[in-house]
């Protein structure tokens, strides 16, 4: 029988726990997100090294995002069913024996199936992490704190991935931007197995297998056919077999849920306005966003001459803004609501975007690069914690692994497709140039897109967010 009259006794255990929980949660997140981001500095050495084709390039990114999106409702899903703990283990083992894998790849082929394999296991981590942290703060204002210093470890990791990817490649080699998570995995896992207290809010109860094959098969395929319109176009067998295909897919996905016992996303789930909109305007942003570092990192080297450490170093204060966006929103959703914040941070983004767009061959860092990119990124971060807020609030107790996978799938899937689009767009408007000018033109209308992508999620949000005034409503 426990002894409720004293309680101060648990106090320093509870609390020890509570920072493990959340210091466990934001370490697997900055992983997670470094991954989407470290490689792209380091992608002229892999192809020098390996072989790799143009598309193959790309492909180091997206096997990574789509396995990483397509499982991540699975991942979700297993965390409410399997327990919050078990599958963060899972999850990060699995991430770093595919780090290992990936830094000690001898041919293309493997280091895309390393990626692919670290998606899986980031997909099986990042619901984890989210579902660890909102179990172990109460909902108010202490659990949108944690989130946002969450989201903005997070959004850390995928900033200072040029920075930490530009150090290792000029340094050491690119394998080290694969190889340096073996050592932090093991150390996170052996903290966390011995931390972390176990537990679950679902049902034991079967997996839905089926469902996560068709949804990651879907996105894949859908992503593939994408990517293959920049050698193609839009109407040839090449690109519109694979398209259709993967819509075809998700379409099955859809139909499978609905008729399903144990689904992997019970439709109704989307069917509360909160995590509906929200996760909509997370894949609209998503899709814009993602990509500012990949083209950001590629101007700097491929037009203005920079080496991977000075891209990286020339990204540093894109990086300090989402991180200071991010944990800023908090305390400015207490003040004028979730959804405002969010409507605010859009528009600054956009503002960014647009200025980027602005972008010459000649530009000089202050005006081509810092203050777009510091406008862009601050913008991001204080869109993104109150959407994620949002998102979860509307989760019901037994479903919140499923709805913070759904929140990384929306984010990370509309960041893939985002690339795949804006990649095809950069290259229609070079048209075969190679020269800076060509170059920074393709560049160019790739922000000017996004800038608009992000005006259309603007407008949704105005219209379906639901209105809270704080955190606390």
């Amino acid at each position: 029988m426990v002894d409720v009259s004293t309680p101060t006794r648990r106090t320093p255990r509870t609390r020890t726990r509570t920072w493990a929980v959340v210091l466990a949660a934001c370490v697997g997140q900055f992983l997670v997100v470094l991954d989407v981001s470290v490689v792209n500095v380091a992608l002229p050495s892999m192809r020098t090294d390996l072989g790799l084709s143009t598309a193959g390039l790309q492909w180091v990114l997206n096997a990574y995002s789509i396995a990483f999106a397509g499982f991540m409702l699975l991942g979700g899903r297993a965390a409410d069913i399997y327990g919050r703990k078990r599958m963060f283990l899972v999850g990060l083992g699995l991430f770093t024996a595919a780090s290992l894998a990936g830094g000690l790849a001898q041919e293309g082929w493997q280091l895309l199936a390393a990626r692919a394999a670290q998606g899986l296991g980031a997909a099986v981590l990042a619901p984890a992490t989210l579902t660890l942290l909102t179990a172990a703060v109460p909902e108010g204002p202490a659990r949108t704190k944690a989130i946002g210093t969450w989201m903005a470890v997070g959004a850390g990791g995928g900033a200072t991935g040029g920075l930490i990817g530009g150090a290792l490649t000029d340094t050491l080699s690119w394998r080290w931007v694969l190889l340096i998570n073996v050592p932090v995995g093991v150390l996170v896992l052996t903290g966390a197995a011995i931390w972390l207290a176990e537990g679950r809010t679902g049902e034991r109860s079967r997996i839905d297998l089926p469902g996560a094959l068709l949804v990651t098969a879907g996105l894949a395929s859908a992503a593939y056919g994408i990517v293959q319109t920049e050698e193609s176009g839009w109407t040839a067998a090449a690109t519109l077999v694979p398209l259709l295909g993967g819509l075809a897919l998700l379409a099955l996905f859809v139909l499978v849920e609905a008729r399903t016992a144990k689904p992997l996303m019970p439709l109704r789930v989307l069917g509360a306005r909160a995590v509906a909109s929200a996760n909509v305007a997370m894949f609209l942003t998503g899709s814009a966003t993602f990509s500012m570092w990949y083209f950001m990192t590629v101007y700097a080297q491929n037009v203005l001459g920079y080496t991977a450490l000075e891209a990286g170093l020339a990204l540093m204060p894109t990086s300090v803004a989402i991180v200071v966006g991010s944990k800023c929103a908090p305390r400015l959703m207490a003040r004028v609501g979730a959804k405002n914040l969010a409507l605010v941070g859009t528009v600054v983004a956009a503002a960014g975007f647009g200025w980027q767009s602005t972008m010459t061959a000649d530009g000089s860092y202050l005006t081509s690069i810092c203050l777009p990119g510091v406008l862009m990124m601050t913008g991001t971060g204080l869109a993104a914690t109150p959407l994620a807020s949002l998102a979860t609030s509307g989760a019901a107790p037994g479903e919140s692994g499923l709805v913070s996978g759904l929140v990384n799938t929306s984010r990370t899937m509309g960041g893939a497709l985002g690339l795949a689009v804006l990649s095809t767009v950069a290259a229609a408007r070079t048209a075969g140039g190679t020269g800076p000018a060509d170059l920074t033109a393709g560049y160019a209308l790739a922000f000017r897109t996004s800038g608009s992508v992000l005006l259309g999620g603007l407008l949704l949000m105005i219209l379906w967010l639901p209105r809270h005034r704080s955190v606390q409503d």
